[in-house]
């Protein structure tokens, strides 16, 4: 009975991140790819992409995606806020981590940023759905 009541709610939920994300996404390879151009280093180029998507993702996902969820104010909005800054620090880690590691292996910028795109979505919504907006 519970899962037939929340299920539907997660897979919305989940679909919303992922609508959020694309749109974080656009923004990060953007910056990203701007930056490459201009003769930033990739691993630089990636870090600031990621950077740019989080604020990107913050204002989308605090007030879409977690709505509901989402701290009313004062100290525990910078609980949250905080949370959330963490999240998106690991997942920036991540990011810059796999495709630094990319390119050191010879593997083109934008398929390593592809695959720490993966990992970090992944990594970030965990975090995210079961820690900083629960």
């Amino acid at each position: 009975m519970l899962n037939r009541t929340i299920l539907p709610l997660l897979r919305a939920q989940w679909f919303a991140y992922l609508l959020v994300s694309a749109v974080a996404l656009a923004g990060d390879m953007a910056c990203f790819l701007a930056l490459l151009h201009a003769g930033v280093t990739p691993a630089l180029a990636g870090a600031a992409g990621y950077s740019f998507g989080i604020a990107v993702h913050w204002i989308l996902s605090s007030r879409l995606v977690f709505a509901l969820r989402a701290a009313p104010g004062g100290s525990a909005r910078t609980r949250q806020k905080a949370e959330f800054v963490g999240s998106a620090l690991i997942g920036l880690v991540l990011t810059t981590f796999i495709v630094a590691l990319g390119d050191s292996a010879g593997i083109d910028p934008r398929l390593a940023k592809g695959a720490a795109i993966a990992v970090s979505f992944t990594t970030t919504w965990l975090l995210r759905s079961r820690i900083v907006f629960r």
